[in-house]
């Protein structure tokens, strides 16, 4: 039985009064689920017409899963009980989030830093299989990695078209090139759906599937959510969530998502992609911001900042001012929130299917591979931190100043993005600087590892309103790894990628911080101490 729960106070639920007659009158739920692509007005109509497969996909998903579980039985019988998923942006984040809510082992490889990718290959890799997703097939990161998989397989003498599974839309390079290099298998995800609202299509369910999760019943309960949400009813919740997504007045553009007991693993990381990805264009949109329950952002109380909580469906949650509290199953949050960004795209005027802006960096990036020019020259060396700025860097002369420097460009209505470029499995706990930084900001900070984040939150970034400053950080690596087929190894790869969102970036008129740790351990140590200094001194400030 689907169960979805959800209460919501101040801005969320006025948004939700404000909207819900037009909502109804215009017949909005039941239009999406018809796949009404006249919805987001005549320019988003092209678009909207070839992505709206995602109201079915629970449906026409279903023939899918007698094929996985056969793969997934064939493959431990032959001694491969560990699956590497190769994927980037929405070919990675709902697997990741399907199989740690199910508590079973995926190893998601979303990176290109050499020493993240060098760990996944060291690992048991006589009982691994890779799933490479891919949608358009031809993903840069994704090529990389199974380039260097297929490569260690053969040097390993394992027979590597046996190891390696296509995930990919129909007629795509990789389609092709994947059957006629005879790998084990190749699966086609609907082409009408796209990546971020794929959690319900192949390139979800394989990888989960293959891992151990029960996709048979995911896809049941996610069946029946969108049975509840195809209703125009005043108790449609995912209505009530896309008011309170894309409907408060005025817009309050920040969007904190709360772990709060829902056991869900990684749900916000997921929902940050979805939205930000699909409403963040034309200088408008709304920016999800990863936290805790009692993260600085969700007590701060700012105008521009609304709290949603994931809350467990028995949970007894007393709400603040601005805030939303939901519950429900996984599959059943994913059709909710799905439907809510496209909802809240209507309230906003913009079209929640493209993604104008995600091309530049890869562009760029690609651009300095190509001619590969010398490094920007550090402004200066602070220990095992050398800075590059802008003219707002002034006279700092130390890592720490630098970082005031920067968090003197925000205003009232701003937000900090941190990105790091390096291995976020080995080096986890650097994601505790947001807070400290939050607290010391009294802004909303995101925190993103690169170059997954450029697959998401990178849309917004660029294309949302230029309110944000950016504080980039990469990584020496002890070790580089070259590509196989490639003129280039993962760790110019990464670099490229990081100078090039950073260019793109500056152009745009975006503060940019860069700080490269010449030594990772040490570096991270030197990061750590200054931002927590800052944040003491914040506090400091607070109490006299």
């Amino acid at each position: 039985m689907t169960t979805l729960s959800y209460d919501a106070t101040g801005a969320a639920r006025q948004a939700h009064e404000q909207h819900l007659p037009a909502l109804l009158a215009d017949k909005v739920a039941t239009r999406i689920f018809a796949k009404d692509a006249t919805l987001w007005g005549p320019d988003a109509e092209a678009e909207s017409s070839v992505r709206l497969g995602w109201v079915e996909a629970a449906t026409v998903s279903q023939p899918l899963v007698a094929d996985i579980l056969a793969l997934r039985d064939a493959l431990r019988s032959e001694g491969v009980s560990r699956i590497v998923l190769c994927g980037m942006g929405g070919s990675s984040l709902a697997p990741e989030v399907i199989a740690g809510t199910a508590g079973v082992e995926l190893t998601v490889l979303d990176s290109t830093d050499p020493e993240q990718v060098a760990t996944a290959l060291a690992d048991r890799l006589t009982e691994t299989a890779i799933v490479v997703s891919s949608k358009s097939g031809s993903t840069l990161e994704t090529d990389s990695q199974r380039r260097i998989f297929e490569h260690a397989f053969t040097e390993a003498g394992i027979d590597a078209k046996s190891r390696i599974i296509i995930v990919t839309d129909p007629g795509s390079p990789l389609d092709k090139s994947a059957r006629e290099a005879g790998y084990r298998a190749v699966f086609n995800a609907d082409p009408n759906v796209g990546g971020r609202y794929s959690a319900l299509t192949a390139f979800g369910l394989v990888p989960s599937g293959l891992a151990g999760v029960d996709i048979q019943a995911f896809l049941d309960e996610a069946e029946e959510a969108a049975e509840v949400l195809n209703d125009d009813s005043a108790e449609n919740i995912g209505l009530a969530l896309g008011a309170a997504l894309g409907g408060t007045n005025p817009l309050r553009n920040k969007i904190v998502i709360a772990e709060d007991g829902s056991g869900i693993a990684g749900f916000a990381d997921w929902a940050e992609q979805l939205i930000a990805e699909s409403t963040g264009k034309l200088g408008t949109g709304v920016l999800p911001v990863v936290a805790g329950p009692a993260s600085p952002e969700a007590t701060l109380g700012a105008p521009d900042v609304l709290v949603i909580r994931l809350v467990a469906a028995d949970a007894d949650v007393e709400l603040g001012e601005n805030e939303v509290a939901i519950a429900g199953g996984l599959p059943t949050q994913m059709m909710a929130w799905e439907f809510a960004t496209a909802v809240a795209g209507r309230l906003l005027g913009i079209n929640p299917y493209d993604q104008p802006d995600v091309e530049a960096a890869k562009v760029a990036a690609r651009g300095l591979l190509d001619a590969q020019p010398e490094p920007t020259p550090a402004a200066f060396t602070d220990g095992a931190i050398e800075v590059r700025g802008g003219e707002w860097l002034g006279g700092a002369a130390t890592a720490a100043e630098a970082v005031s420097a920067l968090l003197g460009e925000l205003r009232p209505d701003s937000y900090l993005s941190v990105q790091a470029y390096f291995d976020r499995l080995a080096y986890a706990p650097l994601e505790g600087i947001r807070d400290q930084l939050a607290a010391h900001s009294q802004r909303p900070v995101t925190f993103g590892w690169g170059p997954r984040f450029l697959h998401s939150t990178g849309q917004f970034h660029k294309g949302g309103p230029a309110i944000g400053v950016f504080l980039q950080v990469t990584a020496a690596a002890e070790t580089d790894l070259p590509i196989p087929g490639l003129p280039f190894s993962f760790g110019e790869l990464i670099s490229a990628q990081a100078a090039g969102d950073a260019q793109v970036l500056s152009e745009h008129g975006r503060p940019v911080l860069r700080l490269h740790l010449t030594d990772r351990a040490a570096g991270v140590r030197q990061l750590q101490e200054l931002v927590a200094a800052l944040a003491g001194q914040a506090v400091s400030s607070t109490e006299s």
